[in-house]
């Protein structure tokens, strides 16, 4: 699996976990707007817009584009 791959493999995980937590009810509204807080909810979303800077980067560096 690619690098790639595996990174959007993780995303995907990633989103099925918050629908459940979503579908729980296991936040609040202020921990869903709370992207500096320690609920598992900040650190999915943290780690969500990490994995998805990196997939743009690696798409940008092989399309040779700049961000």
């Amino acid at each position: 699996m690619t690098e790639k791959q595996e990174i959007i493999k993780q995303m995907l995980d990633l989103q099925h976990k918050f629908i459940e937590l979503e579908q729980r009810g296991d936040f609040s509204t202020e921990e869903y707007y709370d992207p500096e807080g320690d609920t598992e909810l900040a650190r999915h979303k943290r780690s969500f817009e990490e994995l998805s800077t990196k997939l743009v980067d690696l798409a940008h560096a092989d399309k040779g584009s700049k961000r």
